[in-house]
C-alpha cells in the first residue's frame, strides 16, 4: 500500500460502502492494518448491514443508520478488547458490509434431464430452468457459514449451490406431483410454490439466505417428441388427409404447366400426376356416390368340437374335420358340436356332415 492510501486511512475516518455492483452480497472494508479510530463515522445504508470481526469473532451488528464508533455503541467489542474505562485510538476491527437487498434474475437450470414416468408417453426425460432471487436473511450466519475471510463475495459464488439445491428439490417435486408431461404447463405456479419453499427450508437454518422469489420458466420434452407432437398436431390440423392430397397435386400440375422449359421430364410427371388425381378423384366420387357404404365382413368360420376315447379336441375349422372324416378318425357315431347346437349330437346325423357318410353308389352295370 502506497503512503497516500496509508495516510487516508489514518486520516479518513468514515467507513461506508457504496455498491455498483448489484450482485454482492458481503464486502469487506478495506482499511490499513483494519485500524478505526475512536470517533469514526460509520454510515450504513439502506439495504445494508454492517458488522465489526475481531479477532475472528464476530461482535456489534448495525442496522441502516449514521453513528459515531465509541465504547457506547459498540458493548459486543468493548467486551472482547477488554475495555473497561473506554479505549485510546487507534483500534483494530474489520467491518463487513452484508447486502440485504434482493438479488433479482438469478437463473437455475437442470444440467440433466430428469427421468420420469409419464402416462401419455411412458419413461420420459424431461428438461426444465427458471428464475430466482436471493437474499440475506442472517447476515452473521451468512458471514459464518459461507464468506469466511471473502474480501468480496458476490452470487456467483453461491449459484453453484443454489442450483443443486433447486435442481434436487425439482426432481423431488416433480416425482411427487404425478401430472402428465403435457398437463405441466398449467401447473408452473403451483409447482413454482412448493418448489420456493422446499428451497427456503434448506438453504435457511443452515446458510442465512432466503429466496424470496422462485419461477418455473419452461418444462422443455426431449426435442424428437416435440417433433412428433408438431406432426400430430398438423396431421389432426389439415383433416382430410385425401383433399390436402388432391390440393398438393393439383398444385403441382400448375406448377409444372407454368414451367414449360423442364422439357418431356416435366410433362411426363405432370401427366403421371394428372393419372394419379384422376384415379384418386374417381375412388372419392365412388365411394361418396355411396354413402355410408361398408365392405361386408367375412362370413364367420365355423368352430368344431370332436369328442372320441374320451378326450375332446377343438374348436376345429370345417377343413380339419372334413380331413379327420377322410382318414377315419371320425366316423358316423363320433360326437360332435358347434355353437347353436343344444347338446353333442353324432356325426352321421349333423349337417354338413351327414353326407360325408352316406353309402357310395353302387357300380355302373356292366356294358352288354
Amino acid at each position: 500500500m502506497g503512503l497516500f492510501a496509508k495516510l487516508r486511512g489514518e486520516l479518513v475516518d468514515i467507513i461506508e460502502w457504496i455498491d455498483d455492483t448489484r450482485h454482492t452480497l458481503v464486502w469487506r472494508f478495506p482499511r490499513y492494518h483494519n485500524q478505526i479510530k475512536n470517533g469514526a463515522r460509520l454510515i450504513v445504508r439502506p439495504g445494508q448491514v454492517a458488522i465489526l470481526v475481531s479477532e475472528g469473532k464476530l461482535a456489534d451488528v448495525f442496522d441502516p443508520g449514521h453513528y459515531e464508533l465509541s465504547t457506547n455503541n459498540l458493548p459486543i467489542l468493548s467486551t472482547i478488547m477488554g475495555w473497561k474505562h473506554g479505549f485510546d485510538s487507534p483500534f483494530k476491527s474489520e467491518v463487513y458490509f452484508v447486502n440485504t437487498r434482493q438479488v433479482t434474475d438469478l437463473k437455475w437450470g437442470t444440467p440433466n434431464p430428469i427421468m420420469l414416468r409419464d402416462p401419455d408417453f411412458g419413461p420420459i426425460r424431461l428438461r426444465a430452468f427458471g428464475t430466482y432471487a436471493l437474499k440475506a436473511r442472517d447476515p452473521k450466519q451468512l458471514l459464518q457459514e459461507l464468506v469466511g475471510t471473502d474480501g468480496v463475495f458476490e452470487t456467483d459464488e453461491l449459484e453453484t449451490l443454489l442450483r443443486s439445491v433447486i435442481n434436487n428439490a425439482f426432481a423431488d417435486i416433480l416425482g411427487r406431483s404425478e401430472v402428465a408431461a403435457l398437463d405441466l404447463a398449467q401447473k408452473y405456479q403451483e409447482m413454482s410454490e412448493d418448489l420456493r419453499g422446499e428451497v427456503v427450508t434448506r438453504v435457511d437454518d443452515e446458510y442465512g439466505l432466503d429466496v424470496p422469489q422462485l419461477f418455473i420458466v419452461n418444462i422443455s420434452l426431449p426435442e424428437q417428441v416435440e417433433k412428433a407432437l408438431d406432426t400430430r398436431t398438423s396431421m389432426g390440423v389439415l383433416g382430410d388427409m385425401g383433399r390436402y392430397q388432391q390440393y398438393q397435386m393439383a398444385n403441382a400440375m400448375t406448377a409444372a404447366a407454368e414451367n414449360p422449359a423442364g422439357g418431356g421430364a416435366s410433362d411426363g410427371m405432370g401427366l403421371g400426376m394428372g393419372f394419379a388425381m384422376a384415379n384418386q378423384m374417381m375412388n372419392t366420387m365412388g365411394s361418396a356416390s355411396a354413402p355410408g357404404a361398408v365392405a361386408p365382413p367375412p362370413p364367420p368360420t365355423a368352430a368344431w368340437h370332436v369328442h372320441q376315447n374320451g378326450q375332446t379336441q377343438g374348436p376345429l375349422a370345417v377343413a380339419a374335420v372334413q380331413q379327420m372324416i377322410q382318414s377315419g378318425q371320425v366316423t358316423a357315431d363320433t360326437l360332435i358340436w358347434s355353437q347353436g347346437m343344444a347338446q353333442w349330437t353324432p356325426a352321421g346325423q349333423v349337417a354338413p356332415w351327414s353326407s360325408q357318410f352316406a353309402a357310395p353308389p353302387p357300380p355302373p352295370p356292366p356294358a352288354p
